[in-house]
């Protein structure tokens, strides 16, 4: 028997073992560098800065800033501006006081900057055909709608979905805000922000609310002969800032962001203790009363808010501001369980704030208070469709209306565009092949018409009530 067992394991003497075998302990020892004490995270931290620098400097222009690039005629007629190219050529024609674009070679293409693209766009919009949609649908007298991108779950591609649809928004015509409230400022990084502290974020609006809270209740105070609780020097200075101070322009002309960097974390341990000393202030309506109050809704017309991923205190006023909430995901086990988890401790979150509220509420007499979104849709991101069909076709099943039925499939474009910082609308075609430029957009074009049309919905919807309310 013996023999035997010995002749087996010469037939597969020749088959080499897993790499996790025979790993000799003083090579291992040879191979391990110091233990790691605090300074050295510093270190490790200094070394990714420069790296970070060095990766986000690839996407910048001579100048040190981001510059959008330029707009060919093929590319705004079948993109942009639904008219065929001949037309177009003629109304430049007929028009000299419109933009004319620019040739790089004496009788080449004509390019545009997407600021003359919009003004083209307009013109058309006032000219054109009556049948045709130059000028993207929006209400009158309606405020923006503000959409906030979530999910506790990294690598889903929050971000991205968030970037994207933004740009998509503004090449549609729409002005955008973009609100980055995770710490980490993907988001920032990708429209070329400059955030040097808590104070150029959405910080100071959450701390202006609360100062503003604290003095109302400090006038409570002093009519009961209490002695008021002191506004410390932070919260004066933001009692001194609005909305404007901290929104920044970006290369897109119609886009502006209010930028995040790593302080901004620190909202998540000031905003509790800010509860602790006034049990009355609603964190919760914090960014939502600020941007109303600082005329932001009358401003864009769209505003995207990029949250962490984590259920904190920013998370909750990304949500509690939000009109429509997306939440982007994998096509996985993994995913849709978290995603489920996710739903599962909104409900909770939410339900939580609902039930102290309205309790004091019904108590004292007053309007209980209810959360509520026009419309909550997941994503499937980074779709393959050859391995990942049955499970999304599941996935589909158990959550029905709230997944939305496009899948946003996966494209090597984003990343040879990642790689140079930029989202896919700023890379330019002609880096490719321009058919594989166009395929590899396709998927994202069809996300923002999937986008596009639940807001056009949830507009509508606000539109006939609202004149439905008027002739009522």
């Amino acid at each position: 028997m013996a023999k035997d067992i010995h002749k087996a394991g010469a037939v597969k003497s020749g088959t080499p073992l897993p790499p996790y075998f025979n790993i000799d302990p003083d090579q291992a020892l040879a191979e391990l560098d110091h233990p790691t004490d605090t300074a050295r995270f510093a270190t490790i931290a200094e070394g990714c800065t420069r790296g970070r620098n060095d990766l986000a400097s690839r996407g910048m222009n001579e100048g040190g800033g981001k510059s959008l690039r330029l707009f060919s005629t093929w590319e705004i007629t079948r993109y942009l501006i639904p008219v065929a190219q001949a037309h177009f050529r003629r109304v430049l024609k007929q028009n000299p006081d419109l933009p004319q674009g620019q040739s790089e070679t004496d009788g080449g293409a004509k390019w545009f900057t997407l600021d003359e693209v919009l003004r083209l766009r307009a013109f058309f919009g006032a000219q054109g055909a009556k049948n045709k949609n130059y000028l993207p649908y929006r209400p009158k007298d309606l405020p923006a709608k503000i959409v906030a991108v979530a999910n506790f779950k990294g690598g889903v591609g929050k971000t991205s979905t968030s970037a994207h649809l933004a740009m998509s928004a503004a090449l549609d015509g729409y002005k955008v805000l973009v609100i980055d409230l995770d710490s980490q400022g993907s988001m920032t990084s990708i429209f070329g922000g400059t955030v040097e502290d808590e104070w150029s974020t959405a910080f100071p609006l959450l701390a202006r609310h609360y100062g503003e809270h604290l003095r109302v209740e400090n006038q409570r105070r002093l009519d009961r002969g209490d002695a008021p609780q002191p506004l410390d020097e932070s919260l004066n200075a933001a009692m001194e800032m609005t909305a404007a101070d901290v929104i920044q322009s970006t290369h897109w002309p119609n886009i502006d962001l209010i930028g995040a960097q790593l302080n901004l974390y620190w909202a998540e341990f000031q905003i509790p203790v800010w509860r602790m000393a006034a049990r009355s202030w609603k964190l919760w309506d914090a960014l939502t009363e600020r941007l109303e109050a600082d005329g932001v809704l009358d401003q864009y017309d769209v505003v995207f808010i990029d949250t962490p991923p984590a259920l904190g205190y920013l998370t909750i006023n990304g949500l509690s501001a939000a009109d429509i909430l997306l939440v982007p995901m994998g096509a996985s086990f993994l995913e849709f369980d978290s995603t489920g988890r996710f739903f599962d401790m909104l409900h909770s979150t939410f339900a939580s704030i609902e039930e102290g509220e309205n309790l004091a509420a019904r108590a004292l007499g007053r309007p209980e208070i209810g959360f509520e979104w026009d419309a909550v849709r997941t994503v499937i991101t980074r779709y393959d469709s050859a391995q990942q069909g049955e499970l999304a076709g599941l996935v589909q099943a158990y959550m029905g209306p709230v997944l939305s039925p496009h899948r946003q499939d996966f494209t090597a474009l984003i990343g040879q565009a990642g790689e140079q910082v930029n989202g896919i609308y700023e890379a330019d075609y002609r880096d490719f092949n321009r058919e594989t430029y166009a395929r590899g957009r396709e998927t994202f074009d069809a996300t923002y018409a999937a986008f596009k049309k639940l807001l056009i919905g949830v507009w509508r919807r606000e539109e006939l009530a609202q004149q439905a309310e008027a002739t009522a």
